[in-house]
């Protein structure tokens, strides 16, 4: 059974303004888009992503060190029993799963996702890579979706869609930075068809039209779930689309970015111009979005397991019982927020907005 709210809120003013700086200070982008929506919902959001970051800086930081994800595993631990760690994020995380009913399960597999970095895991087809992106990415999707109160199994769907998505277009913009740490998560199986042994190429990461054709492979992938997903962010509420349309739309720009630079991710970082991205806002934000295409399609093999946690959580009578208590019969204050970090990801352990 879950366990009720306790009397007093477990996070302070303070510890809600700490998420805010964290992610003020560690994404320019995800900060400003924030700025779009409701005002009731950003801060269960900055909870979010402010337990998300710290997460991940930790193990990002402990230069492999498993203890760090025993040590995250136990803050979890903590906060699921309402004695959350004295760290701000914390104490406005434990608030946030308690308040919304998320299940344990969904940040277990973020943290698998964590550990699958330390154990410098690749990714042999297109399938293991989707499954890497629906933990560090999808989880994430996962549970801003229930923030928002669109727990319906095909918004969920959708909303982990794009969050495997942005991952994807991570991967893709940082192969030449993952590369100079070791690391390749490019699908092995597609290298080796374009002719690129990967362990040779890790030790001379260089830029090649071969390599450019995987990469090319993976962003048209990415570009299919953000079709995908713009089904789902049509059925949220009307005061939310536009920032998670927008998160969408300058997210797929990067690939777009990538292509103008002849796919070259290897010897440069493609960037986003300030005016593309306030070019792409205005244009976003006059966009009708339609629901009716995408949004019947199966979730992903890979992250099914997100979207049945979810729903099964929605339906629980706790959860109810919780959202009548804070007064919300309408979903107008409610939010898919923008997947954690994803624009500001250092090599490694991904997550991010």
């Amino acid at each position: 059974m879950q366990p009720l709210l306790p009397d007093a809120p477990l996070a302070t003013p303070a510890d809600h303004a700490a998420c805010r700086e964290l992610i003020r200070t560690g994404s320019r982008t995800f900060f400003a888009a924030s700025m779009l929506l409701p005002p009731q919902v950003r801060e269960p959001a900055y909870a979010l992503y402010g337990f998300c970051r710290l997460s991940d800086d930790a193990v990002d930081l402990s230069g492999g060190d498993i203890g760090a994800l025993h040590r995250l595993r136990q803050r979890l631990d903590d906060a699921y029993a309402c004695r959350p760690a004295p760290i701000a994020a914390d104490r406005a995380f434990a608030e946030i799963v308690l308040r919304y009913g998320i299940p344990r399960s969904i940040p277990d597999a973020l943290l698998e996702g964590f550990a699958w970095d330390v154990e410098g895991r690749r990714y042999e087809t297109l399938s293991d890579l989707h499954a890497y992106a629906a933990r560090v990415a999808g989880t994430v999707g996962a549970m801003m979706a229930m923030l928002m109160g669109e727990c319906g199994h095909p918004v969920i769907a959708r909303a982990c869609d794009l969050g495997v998505a942005m991952q994807l277009t991570n991967i893709c913009r940082d192969v030449g930075e993952d590369a100079r740490n070791g690391r390749i998560y490019l699908p092995l199986q597609w290298m080796r068809e374009a002719g690129i042994d990967p362990d040779e190429w890790l030790r001379r990461p260089e830029f090649s039209e071969e390599l450019g054709g995987v990469i090319g492979r993976v962003l048209g992938e990415a570009d299919q779930l953000y079709a995908r997903a713009t089904s789902g962010i049509a059925r949220l509420p009307w005061n939310c689309r536009p920032a998670i349309h927008a998160a969408c739309r300058l997210y797929a720009e990067i690939g777009r970015e990538l292509e103008r630079r002849g796919l070259d991710s290897v010897s440069q970082r493609a960037v986003v111009p300030a005016s593309r991205k306030a070019w792409l806002l205005a244009r976003t934000s006059a966009t009708r979005l339609s629901c009716s295409k995408g949004l019947t399609f199966a979730p992903l093999p890979e992250t099914r397991f997100l979207v049945d946690a979810a729903v099964a959580a929605a339906e629980s009578p706790y959860l109810r019982r919780q959202v009548r208590r804070r007064g919300v019969s309408e979903h107008t204050e409610w939010v898919i927020d923008l997947f954690a970090d994803l624009s500001q990801r250092e090599a490694g352990a991904r997550l991010r907005t």
